[in-house]
């Protein structure tokens, strides 16, 4: 694969370690309406966005993710540190993931320790999983490296003009076989947890 490619590929890993990933502390304190909720959210993981004009958190989003039972209603209109935690959660999942499967996987969470005496919070929960995901950047990065080098070094035998195409090629489909097994192994995952008490069927 030709260097044009080599050079893409680390400017794209080298801006991945710097994404914007909210911290817990950036979480603001105080509760915030629905405009401060989406401003918040847009401004902060802008970097994240493909096109320019693409959204990140809209209104009609909030108000359907709250009607599928995904985010606790408001209080007064307005929105707690919580609801901004899960909002993020829910950012993250939302590109592979359908709002019940979502639901499946945030509802065991949100219920026992979402404004609970429990002795962990869901702002500690995220601020764990907030570590592990910057602390996984570099093994990310390894792995999408290494199918980069089995991709380049792909079809040796072969030398028409299109090989740097083909190469790409392979190593997009090396990516995207990477993401369907993982997505096979999460719905797997989703598919076994346990319905909650109230939804079981009689």
């Amino acid at each position: 694969m030709n260097q044009d490619y080599t050079k893409l590929l680390g400017s794209i890993l080298k801006n991945m370690a710097l994404m914007d990933h909210i911290r817990p502390s950036e979480i603001p304190n105080i509760d915030l309406y629905m405009d401060q909720v989406t401003s918040f959210m847009n401004d902060h993981l802008q970097n994240s966005r493909r096109f320019e004009d693409d959204k990140i958190l809209t209104k009609t989003m909030i108000n359907n993710y709250a009607k599928n039972k995904l985010l606790p209603p408001p209080i007064k209109k307005r929105y707690s540190k919580e609801h901004l935690f899960v909002l993020v959660f829910i950012y993250y999942m939302k590109g592979f993931f359908s709002l019940s499967d979502i639901q499946t996987i945030l509802k065991p969470v949100t219920d026992r320790f979402a404004e609970s005496d429990e002795s962990l919070s869901i702002e500690d929960i995220y601020a764990e999983v907030h570590r592990l995901g910057s602390e996984h950047i570099s093994d990310i990065s390894h792995d999408i490296m290494n199918s980069f080098h089995t991709a380049a070094n792909s079809l040796e035998g072969y030398d028409g003009e299109d090989r740097d195409t083909l190469q790409l090629f392979n190593f997009i489909c090396l990516l995207c076989f990477d993401i369907y097994l993982r997505k096979q192994i999460i719905e797997r995952l989703i598919d076994s947890i346990p319905d909650p008490p109230d939804s079981r069927k009689k």
